[in-house]
């Protein structure tokens, strides 16, 4: 038969308000017990005098580790909302007992501090708000972040088209801008590309090209063939000249995205020196 321990103090420790130490006395004096939560003392009705053997002992010790991962838990989730992968990685990086940790996850889930579609909903939310991310590029977030495909597909239709529209021209206008001494042909490859990186979607991405295009500036194009034009004069008029050299000229102007009118024009203009006139 299990010797019986009588419960002889219980008091609050020092650096948690919330855990208390249990003493004990089975016979040979007081001893240290054990410690609990707050919640634990209550539900169990632990108080002076009180006797446990053995077996009521390591049950409680084993409750209050389970209430220790619980409100582990529920700290982790103080800062914002997780996803259900994120909390299972977070006990597992705490050396949580692999045992409790689908016990803490479904208790949290019970509880309501544990949801993967509000968790989506609300990421996307906030996403929007504060990024320049695409669609594509948020779901997959949401994946890598241990959400279902389905809950996923169904956050991101939380984005409407209007915004993504509006965060893509935003993009557009900064590549636009930065990009200024590129031919119109490469800069729209290198806003597809840039688009395409920030997880926007075919639809989208055709809509603000057609529309860079509406608004094409033929000013802005004539300077950036003069620009890239008299670089590329400069460079191989160190190693030929003549025909040959506007031949030069053309074929790398040519790759670089610019029109043939273009090209001719800024030949015809920048390279009469060339052939004596």
């Amino acid at each position: 038969m299990d010797l019986l321990a009588k419960i002889t103090r219980i008091t609050t420790q020092k650096k948690s308000k919330s855990r208390y130490n249990i003493f004990l006395d089975q016979e040979q004096g007081e001893k240290y017990g054990f410690s609990v939560d707050e919640d634990i003392l209550i539900q169990y009705q632990l108080r002076k005098g009180l006797e446990l053997n053995e077996s009521d002992i390591n049950a409680l010790i084993q409750k209050d580790n389970l209430q220790k991962s619980f409100t582990l838990g529920l700290n982790f989730l103080s800062y914002r909302m997780r996803s259900k992968k994120e909390m299972y990685d977070y006990l597992v990086k705490k050396e949580v007992d692999p045992d409790q940790i689908p016990v803490v996850i479904d208790r949290l889930e019970n509880e309501g501090f544990l949801n993967d579609r509000d968790f989506a909903h609300a990421l996307i939310r906030t996403r929007i708000n504060t990024t320049s991310k695409g669609p594509l590029l948020l779901r997959k977030e949401l994946i890598d972040k241990g959400v279902a495909r389905t809950i996923a597909d169904e956050a991101v239709g939380l984005f409407p088209y209007e915004e993504q529209y509006k965060k893509a021209e935003k993009w557009v206008a900064k590549k636009l801008k930065n990009d200024g001494r590129k031919s119109f042909k490469q800069q729209v490859q290198s806003i597809q590309q840039t688009l395409l990186q920030k997880g926007f979607n075919s639809e989208i991405i055709k809509d603000v090209l057609n529309d860079i295009d509406d608004n094409r500036n033929e000013d802005a194009e004539w300077e950036a063939v003069v620009h890239q034009g008299q670089k590329i004069l400069a460079k191989q008029r160190k190693k030929t000249e003549g025909s040959e050299l506007r031949h030069k000229v053309k074929a790398a102007l040519y790759r670089k995205g610019f029109s043939f009118e273009h090209i001719e024009r800024f030949l015809d203009e920048y390279t009469q020196e060339d052939h004596g006139w």
